[in-house]
């Protein structure tokens, strides 16, 4: 688990049993925070089917480049057969994502344990068969 810091926003990265990778977002998801994040969340989703789960239950604003950086994290999952869920509790975040046309865009959860709820185990390695 690691703790980072940038002049707006603070974020937790901790990796479940399973492999789904949480990062867990504190401040204010904007302009002065996406260029430390999107290196974070580009290392994140350069995998086979990354499985990332954001949880956004801490942050108190998201400006346009933060949308920006949200969907280019949803764009780089889903190009590689993975799994992108954010976890909101309340309708902010969904109203905005609704009037930005952005409503069926991203998997919600209201709680960061329902998000986790569906976590499928790695299947496990087999050796090919010549």
């Amino acid at each position: 688990m690691a703790d980072n810091h940038t002049s707006s926003l603070t974020y937790r990265t901790t990796r479940t049993g399973h492999g789904t990778v949480v990062v867990t977002l504190y401040g204010e998801l904007d302009l002065l925070a996406v260029p430390v994040l999107s290196a974070v969340l580009d290392s994140l989703t350069a995998a086979v089917a990354p499985d990332l789960v954001l949880d956004l239950s801490p942050v108190s604003f998201v400006d346009c480049s933060g949308l920006g950086l949200l969907c280019r994290a949803r764009n780089r999952v889903r190009s590689r057969i993975g799994r992108l869920r954010l976890v909101t509790p309340d309708d902010g975040f969904p109203r905005l994502l609704r009037c930005t046309g952005l409503g069926e865009a991203f998997e919600l959860y209201p709680a960061l344990a329902e998000a986790l709820a569906g976590e499928v185990a790695p299947a496990p390695a087999t050796a090919a068969v010549a």
